[in-house]
């Protein structure tokens, strides 16, 4: 047996898709334990652009089976979308290569109402995408989620909505002053794709088990970063999951198990979407050529994110937080030919000269001490050659995390991807 996870080490949209996809060649299952369809994974294969939002990425590879834990929030219409763009991408996806749990939490149209009711009212904006992910992960912990087996028993579904409407209804009318559907309408909303995603509806726990235990390889794909993880991100400018390697235990269960290896996905850089403090923003030209370069917009949602240079301190937070064992360092041909670059390796904060963070941290207060490197140039031509400075850029990320990079990748291309060590 052999178990891999992969989580994002930043504010997600490091490139966590097309690392996935290439190590799910692989491996036997894929699971996605957290999220739901605020997430966005793109991979490229054969200049073929496939966008992925719930069905985790191994679904590109016919010998594995994609699994999605009890911990994500799930939109059924999400999916049965995603089910169309597979067919016209001619990918297979079928009951015996994906598979959902039971216990998914469904997003209702009650939850992306109160999320773009709360977001569109709020001056201190977080930046949620609007899909209700937040909302729901509230019902599932206030005990009044609707579960994705309930859409089999349409009398059991009415009586469920109707209780979750109760509060909801004086938010809506009171509140927000705005319309929503009535609990009939919700329920026959929610039955009307139910025949098309209840096939592939079942107990993801003992099927995870069973594989474990006739040692396949598993990979757990996470989705968003560390920094965005509801207890350890930068709070509350965070999602509303465990982002980090503590969701796979709650999200999807490792029966019997352990977790051979944490794998980090890393932009060479740093970017952020939305709201939030960032010290190594870059507000200038530089920032705005690497937003550039980089085609830095959202895959979910589509808005820009905001650039700046890589943040050795909060990396070292995301390693101690999610028990990193190695980097996947991407977007490395994103900074080759910039004219400056810059590492950060400590806060000023109050005076204080600051390496190791917390939960909590307040990162506003915080001032960036750089150091500088010489750029470097590298075309990326030579398979597996790289210059002495970029060299000396991955040297310096490892001295000061202590884990190695394991995964370079220069390009969203298969190809474009080397590995430094064997993971699987």
């Amino acid at each position: 047996m052999k178990t891999l996870a992969i989580v994002g080490s930043q504010w997600g949209d490091e490139g966590k898709g097309k690392i996935t996809d290439l190590l799910s060649a692989k491996c036997d299952l894929v699971v996605r334990y957290q999220g739901g369809n605020n997430a966005g994974h793109t991979i490229i294969v054969d200049n073929k652009k496939i966008v992925l939002h719930l069905i985790p990425s191994g679904i590109l590879h016919k010998h594995c089976t994609s699994i999605i834990g009890h911990g994500v929030v799930f939109d059924p219409f999400a999916f049965v979308e995603e089910l169309l763009a597979m067919k016209m991408a001619q990918v297979a996806v079928t009951p015996e290569r994906v598979k959902i749990s039971d216990t998914c939490t469904v997003i209702t149209s009650y939850n992306r109402l109160l999320d773009a009711a709360r977001e569109g009212s709020s001056d201190n904006k977080i930046g949620t995408t609007g899909k209700g992910i937040g909302p729901a992960y509230e019902d599932k912990i206030g005990r009044r989620a609707i579960k994705l087996k309930d859409l089999r028993d349409r009398n059991l579904l009415m009586r469920k909505l109707e209780e979750n409407l109760i509060e909801k209804r004086v938010l809506f009318e009171q509140l927000y002053k705005i319309s929503y559907p009535t609990v009939e309408e919700e329920c026959d909303r929610l039955l009307s794709v139910a025949g098309q995603v209840l096939p592939y509806v079942t107990d993801t726990f003992n099927v995870l088990d069973r594989a474990m235990a006739n040692n396949k390889k598993v990979l757990f794909e996470g989705a968003q970063g560390v920094l965005l993880d509801i207890d350890y991100g930068s709070y509350p400018y965070v999602t509303s999951s465990s982002t980090s390697m503590g969701g796979i235990f709650t999200g999807c269960g490792i029966p019997g198990g352990k977790l051979d290896e944490v794998l980090g996905i890393t932009k060479a850089y740093t970017t952020r979407v939305g709201m939030g403090p960032f010290p190594t923003e870059l507000l200038d030209e530089v920032g705005e050529k690497i937003q550039k370069i980089g085609n830095e917009f959202g895959a979910t949602t589509g808005r820009k994110r905001r650039c700046g240079w890589i943040d050795l301190v909060l990396l070292k937070y995301a390693v101690k937080a999610s028990n990193i064992t190695s980097l996947a360092l991407t977007k490395l041909d994103v900074l080759s030919n910039i004219d400056q670059l810059k590492l950060c390796t400590g806060y000023r904060v109050n005076g204080q000269l600051v390496h190791d963070l917390y939960p909590g941290f307040d990162l506003s207060a915080a001032t960036p001490n750089f150091i500088e490197m010489d750029p470097f140039t590298d075309d990326f031509q030579e398979e597996g050659k790289i210059s002495k400075n970029l060299e000396l850029y991955i040297s310096q990320i490892e001295g000061h995390l202590k884990i190695p990079v394991g995964i370079m990748a220069f390009g969203p291309e298969r190809r474009e991807i080397v590995f430094r060590r064997d993971y699987f």
